[in-house]
């Protein structure tokens, strides 16, 4: 069996993530979403953020067809703690969004762990952030 591997917020679910999660599954046999915590949110996006709690993400991705299994993380702070949890779950790829931001370094992670890393690419104007600023909730 091919586990495929994606993490991430997921705090307002839209288009963007559904078109991301239905590309990581093909991918493979199994799709599993490491879920970031509400604190890691918080110090990414601001105070505002999360929308939802990280229960309530988890609920709402669990609901998502393409999704197997979502592992609630905790506010990790290093990449050694990244990579031990990556670890626990042998992935066989590792899937990520183009033009995230750390993405060479989450490419260089993947390959630490055996796994293959694919881009998937982003659509246009489609994040959580753009979407929580028209709605006025940042």
């Amino acid at each position: 069996m091919k586990t495929v591997l994606v993490g991430g917020c997921f705090d307002l679910i839209h288009i963007g993530h559904i078109y991301f999660l239905e590309e990581a599954k093909k991918l493979g046999d199994r799709l599993v979403v490491l879920l970031e915590s509400d604190e890691t949110i918080r110090r990414i996006k601001g105070e505002h953020r999360p929308i939802h709690t990280q229960r309530q993400r988890r609920k709402m991705l669990l609901a998502i067809k393409y999704v197997d299994k979502v592992i609630s993380i905790p506010s990790l702070k290093t990449d050694a703690e990244y990579f031990d949890v990556i670890q626990t779950i042998h992935p066989n790829i590792i899937a990520f969004t183009q033009g995230d931001p750390i993405l060479t370094k989450k490419i260089k992670q993947a390959e630490l762990v055996g796994a293959r890393a694919v881009i998937i690419p982003k659509i246009p104007n489609r994040s959580s952030t753009s979407l929580a600023k028209s709605l006025e909730v940042e």
